[in-house]
This record gives structure tokens, C-alpha cells and sequence, in this order.
């Protein structure tokens, strides 16, 4: 049972069910209130409108991107230094409290322009930046480095599943379930629901796990050190501990010589530069898309946005099984250029859709 209240995987299903119930709802609601408070003719109604939505979610992806910043360092370090549960903890109360404001939106026709207020909120206490950080430093602490990989596939696959989910229902939801002429009600309190579910999961259930002892420490604690060996030469196990360490090929480099555990300043840089730009083009492409299929050709509902956002997480699902196929035929580097080219014929295809069907083949 001690065990068990140490997964972090019910509140990363949780939070990610959450998260696709407000993104529809948000996009959705935002889109109806400019629909309805933006004067236009018929000819630019589209045009007009996608520029109001463009505008709104740039300045709320720009406060989103910078306010967490600061937070998300000073969280980490208390976190580090106390208890690991406060960059789970912090960042899903702010979840919480900060998405309350779409519902006072819709219930009591507050401006939208509140959600700015709502983003800096959100991003003061430390935003996915955090929490995401947070979930992994957790997953690598409750894990043995034997079976740390397999434990960080499990939760981005568990991350993907309920997004997968949420997104389905979540159009249906909008559109079914109202309280009077208030569509987004109920989807926006089921949202806040899995977000109160995690705050009291993460308070009350979630225990800071113990760091697990990797192989070579319970390896250590079998054996007895080198150090009280050397003390009993006759020791047998002094012998063969000897032998071992004359043939380390490690043990016994050139002192001084570190080379090969530092990795090239230069190609640092460069992973840290094409993991800037690669999230630039994809997350700019992303806005742009949530965007485009609200008008014509397209011109979805709620329905199928939460389908399209649907189609997004099955990207977790496909790039584990492409890692999983290609990693035996190619490197790490092999990899990264197969999935930017992936991204790349995705992001063509989308310049060119017209139709719903294309639009999933682009995804």
C-alpha cells in the first residue's frame, strides 16, 4: 500500500483529462464571445474573427510562456532542498484556482480579457513548467536506474492515453451538457473536478518516496566495501576485487583524462539550439492550426476540435512505437532526424488541407 500511494501516474491522468476539457472549453467559449461582440460584415465574418481569436491566444501563450520563469526556479529549488511534493502540489492548486475563471466567465459574462488574468495566475505558481519537471524528478526518484527508462515511457504513454480520452468526450460534453443556454458549464466544472482530484490526491495520498537504491548499490550492500577488504589480504574476495580492478578499463585511464564523460561544449549548444527551435515551429504551427480549423474549409464545432485534439495525442502512442521499432536499426541520432522529418511532412501536409480526412493524415 506504501508503494502504491508513491505512483504519480493518477495525477498525471488526471491533470491531462483536466487540461483537454479546458482547452476545448477555452477555445470554444472564446471563440463564441467574439462571435458575438465583434462587428463585422458578412464577407470578412471569418477573417475578423479568426483575428480576434489569434490575438487573444498570443497574448495568453505569451503570458503563459514568461510568467512562470521565476516561479518555476524558486519552486524547483524548494522543492530540491524540502519536499518534492511542492512542484506537484503548487502548480495543481494554480490549475485549479486559475481555471475557475472560465467558468465565471460563462456563468456571469465576465470580459474575457479576465483569462489574462487567469494565464498570469497559472504561471506565477509554476505552470506545466513546474509540474511537468516535478513528475519527472518524482518518476526518476521512484524508480532503480535499471527500470528508470521504462517507468518515464509508462507515464508519457499514461500522459497521451488521457489526453486521448478527454479530448473525445470533451466536444460531446460541450454541446450535450448545459445548464440552460450556458454551453461549456459543465464541461468547464468536470475539468476543475479531476483538478480538485489532484490537489487532495497530491496532499493527502501522495507519499514522497524513498530513493530507490540502483543495482550497484544493492550490489554494494551484498558485498563488503573494497576498503574493509584491502584490511584482510587473505580474503579471497580481496583477490578477486584486485584482479577486477587491474582490468577496469575506467579504473585504470590515464589520470586526469575525463574526455570521455564530458560531452562536447559545442554539441550542447547545439542539441539546446534545435530543441529551442524545433518547440518554436512546432508550438507556433499548433496555435495556428487550433485556429484555422474554426473556419472554412474546414469549419469545426466542438465535436470535431476535440476530435483534431484527439488526433494530437496519438503521437505519444505512435512515436513509442516508432522509437520502440527504429531503435534497434538506427542511433539516438538516427532517431532525432526521423522525427523532425515526421514533423516536417506533417506540418506540409497541414499547409495544404482542405478536408477533415487530410487534416488527420497531416496529424
Amino acid at each position: 500500500m506504501v508503494m502504491i500511494r508513491t505512483w504519480i501516474e493518477p495525477i498525471v491522468a488526471g491533470a491531462q483529462v483536466a487540461s483537454s476539457f479546458y482547452d476545448t472549453s477555452l477555445l470554444m467559449v472564446v471563440k463564441n464571445h467574439y462571435n458575438e461582440t465583434t462587428s463585422f460584415t458578412n464577407s470578412s465574418h471569418e477573417d475578423v474573427l479568426q483575428k480576434a481569436i489569434s490575438n487573444f491566444y498570443i497574448t495568453y501563450n505569451l503570458i503563459l510562456g514568461f510568467t512562470p520563469i521565476l516561479s518555476a526556479y524558486i519552486l524547483a529549488r524548494i522543492g530540491d532542498r524540502s519536499n518534492r511534493k511542492i512542484t506537484i502540489c503548487i502548480p495543481m492548486i494554480g490549475y485549479l484556482v486559475s481555471r475557475l475563471f472560465l467558468l465565471f466567465v460563462i456563468l456571469w459574462d465576465w470580459p474575457i480579457e479576465v483569462m489574462f488574468g487567469s494565464a498570469a495566475l497559472n504561471g506565477l505558481t509554476g505552470w506545466f513548467t513546474t509540474y511537468w519537471g516535478g513528475v519527472m524528478a518524482w518518476a526518476s526518484q521512484d524508480s532503480s536506474e535499471s527500470r528508470r527508462s521504462l517507468r518515464l515511457i509508462i507515464i508519457e504513454m499514461v500522459y497521451g492515453l488521457a489526453g486521448f480520452v478527454g479530448s473525445l468526450v470533451s466536444g460531446h460534453i460541450f454541446i450535450n451538457l448545459s445548464i440552460g443556454n450556458r454551453q461549456g458549464v459543465i464541461l468547464v466544472c468536470c475539468s476543475l473536478g479531476c483538478y480538485v482530484f489532484c490537489v487532495l490526491y497530491s496532499i493527502f495520498v501522495l507519499k514522497t518516496p524513498d530513493s530507490v537504491e540502483t543495482d550497484a548499490q544493492k550490489e554494494k550492500k551484498k558485498n563488503k566495501s573494497f576498503e574493509e577488504i584491502q584490511n584482510d589480504p587473505g580474503n579471497s574476495e580481496y583477490t578477486e576485487k584486485s584482479r577486477l580492478l587491474e582490468n577496469d578499463p575506467i579504473i585504470n585511464s590515464v589520470p586526469g583524462d575525463q574526455t570521455f564523460l564530458t560531452p562536447s561544449k559545442l554539441i550542447l549548444i547545439m542539441m539546446f539550439t534545435s530543441v529551442i527551435l524545433f518547440n518554436v515551429a512546432s508550438i507556433g504551427a499548433e496555435d495556428v492550426i487550433n485556429i484555422f480549423v474554426l473556419k472554412k474549409p474546414l469549419s469545426w464545432g466542438p465535436v470535431e476540435v476535440g476530435y483534431g485534439n484527439a488526433a494530437g495525442y496519438v503521437n505519444y502512442i505512435t512515436s513509442f512505437l516508432g522509437v520502440f521499432v527504429f531503435s534497434r536499426c538506427v542511433g539516438d541520432l538516427g532517431l532525432i532526424v526521423i522525427g523532425m522529418l515526421s514533423f516536417n511532412a506533417g506540418i506540409l501536409i497541414m499547409a495544404f488541407v482542405r478536408w477533415t480526412y487530410l487534416y488527420y493524415v497531416g496529424k
